[in-house]
């Protein structure tokens, strides 16, 4: 199963990353760098633990990521803005 990773949202100011952009992860495992945005290595990290349970459909109420829509995870990049004066990003995960 593919995933869709979109930045929803940022507080403060991220370098890398605007809302709207997307990553795509194809059949679980590959990162689509020619149909994604710039990736952050930072974000990545906030990302592994989970990409392979949502790519294999566990579902992200079970993760405990879900939020208003049931059907999406919701992750955030480990940067704390308000203490770095850099950004944190935060990404709605779909699965596709």
């Amino acid at each position: 199963m593919d995933l869709i990773i979109k930045v929803k949202e940022i507080k403060g100011t991220c370098p890398a990353y605007s809302p709207g952009d997307t990553i795509l992860i194809r059949d679980g495992y590959i990162l689509d760098t020619k149909n994604s945005s710039p990736v952050c290595m930072h974000s990545l990290a906030s990302i592994m633990p989970y990409y392979v349970a949502l790519s294999k459909g566990v579902h992200p109420r079970t993760l405990g990521l879900s939020g208003t829509k049931e059907d999406r995870a919701y992750l955030q990049c480990l940067d704390p803005c308000e203490i770095t004066g850099g950004g944190t990003v935060i990404f709605e995960i779909m699965a596709d």
